[in-house]
């Protein structure tokens, strides 16, 4: 077929693609409006994750799952933003992996809100300037974000999805390779790509930031410095590559939160987070978290942090999978939270992808 006749199919089809996604959108306003009424949530996650795997099974190709996806993520986006504008706020500034996190959860069409701390983030949604939140919590090479588990154990905001972005870190500079005498990055990159800079980098100048965005600001307006920053900082502060993917471990993948004030539907494939404060005592751990043994419910992750205001007393997180309304689950944490100082639930969820 002649290439202008295949383009003439292909304009043709995209005046129906834009129809169908009009009359689509016409629902989507319906449903607001029902929503708005009856005083529901605007993002349902677990609404979310169904749509998804149902088009998945739809897709014949050959459209691939992570182009589908992308497509029908800016398509739930405007939805949302049809529905009731969303605002939604991170932890900045603007190219940080937290923003391309919010971007990938939420698509472009809400309101984003750069903040300067994870606190920050919290409290936009607590005093209601922001609707939801997004967090790192953990990275498969450096290991929990601390901070985030600290501001989640104090908070009345919880965890309501999560999100996995692979993550590659890359080093720029407006100066030649020799001419690097100093290096800034945020301290958990450092730890990502410290065999690298080892490698490569013996003995030069390793300066800490705020965010990675931050250093590749801070590298753009000095002689002799270069950033460990995102591809998209390059062409904000106009700098060149110096080394691409130079994270030590090719899977290095960060999870993050999005936090919220509201409670999801169990999907059937759901993670639950929990918290609780034990006393330092022989087998104090094990009796606790034996009762989801017993329960055959499989935990994903632990972590402990001391308590500030108490010597050798300690809270632990824990990810379990399971919704916080299985039964299994429910009488697991009913026997926990008998053992504990304290005890909380931070948040069910479905599991990501």
């Amino acid at each position: 077929m002649a290439l202008d006749k295949l383009r003439e199919k292909i304009e043709h089809l995209d005046r129906q693609i834009v129809s169908l996604i009009n009359e689509r959108y016409r629902y989507v306003q319906e449903v607001g409006k029902w929503k708005k009424d009856n005083a529901l949530s605007i993002y349902v996650p677990e609404r979310e994750k169904a749509l998804l795997k149902k088009l998945s099974e739809f897709n014949e190709g050959p459209m691939t799952e992570d182009i589908l996806r992308a497509i029908y993520r800016e398509i739930m986006s405007g939805a949302l933003k049809l529905e009731m504008p969303l605002k939604v706020t991170f932890l900045g500034p603007e190219g940080t992996f937290t923003h391309q996190a919010a971007l990938a959860k939420f698509g472009h069409s809400v309101e984003y809100h750069p903040t300067a701390s994870i606190a920050g983030v919290f409290k936009d949604i607590e005093t209601g300037r922001a609707d939801y939140g997004c967090v790192p919590i953990e990275n498969s090479t450096e290991g929990a974000v601390n901070y985030t588990l600290d501001t989640l154990m104090m908070s009345t905001v919880g965890i309501c999805a999560e999100l996995n972005l692979r993550i590659h870190h890359n080093l720029m500079s407006r100066h030649a390779r020799n001419e690097i005498t100093r290096i800034y990055s945020h301290p958990q990159t450092f730890g990502q790509c410290r065999q690298y800079l080892q490698e490569n980098f013996p003995g030069i100048e390793q300066v800490e930031a705020g965010s990675n965005t931050r250093a590749a600001a801070l590298a753009a307006a000095e002689e002799g410095a270069a950033a460990i920053a995102p591809a998209i900082a390059a062409e904000m502060f106009q700098m060149n590559f110096i080394a691409e993917n130079i994270e030590d471990f090719s899977n290095n993948t960060t999870r993050f939160m999005i936090v919220g004030n509201q409670s999801t539907i169990a999907t059937g494939d759901d993670k639950t987070s929990i918290c609780f404060a034990i006393k330092d005592k022989v087998g104090a751990l094990y009796d606790c978290i034996k009762p989801f043994k017993d329960e055959e419910i499989t935990m994903t992750m632990i972590e402990s942090r001391p308590i500030k205001s108490s010597n050798w007393e300690y809270c632990f997180f824990i990810d379990l999978l399971g919704h916080r309304n299985d039964e299994k689950l429910l009488r697991a944490s009913e026997l926990l939270e008998k053992k504990c100082s304290f005890f909380k639930i931070l948040g069910s969820y479905p599991r990501s992808f």
